[in-house]
């Protein structure tokens, strides 16, 4: 019965009566970091999935042909690309094997004026 009084003194008083203030130990204040659900969506916000055609044929727009990639093709046994700017040095590399069945060693790539991409393609 003790509890039971002391329960429904507890309720009379109501909880606000005693009131504790934090105490600030630091002059700045630190967000306190909370737990990050992962998303759950309802549905999904795209109606159609959009496909995917980043393949070899985008990433390699066509070979240079011009007097000094020539040129690089007979001294330096190394092929000349226009490729698609956002292309990285491992798809160019994939890219050129499997259009042109090649045996690639490495790939150097550079940015032209006209904002095209020109990869140079040392064959082994």
């Amino acid at each position: 019965m003790p509890k039971a009084k002391a329960a429904a003194s507890a309720v009379k008083r109501g909880s606000h009566t005693i009131r504790k203030h934090k105490v600030w130990k630091t002059v700045t204040f630190r967000r306190p970091i909370t737990k990050a659900l992962p998303r759950k969506p309802k549905y999904s916000r795209e109606a159609v999935k959009r496909e995917n055609t980043w393949d070899k044929y985008s990433i390699v727009k066509y070979p240079l042909s011009t007097e000094s990639a020539i040129k690089t093709i007979e001294d330096n046994n190394t092929l000349v690309f226009i490729v698609n700017r956002r292309a990285t040095k491992p798809m160019i590399k994939k890219a050129c094997m499997d259009l042109y069945n090649i045996k690639v060693k490495k790939i150097n790539t550079l940015m032209r004026a006209d904002g095209e991409k020109k990869a140079y393609v040392i064959l082994t």
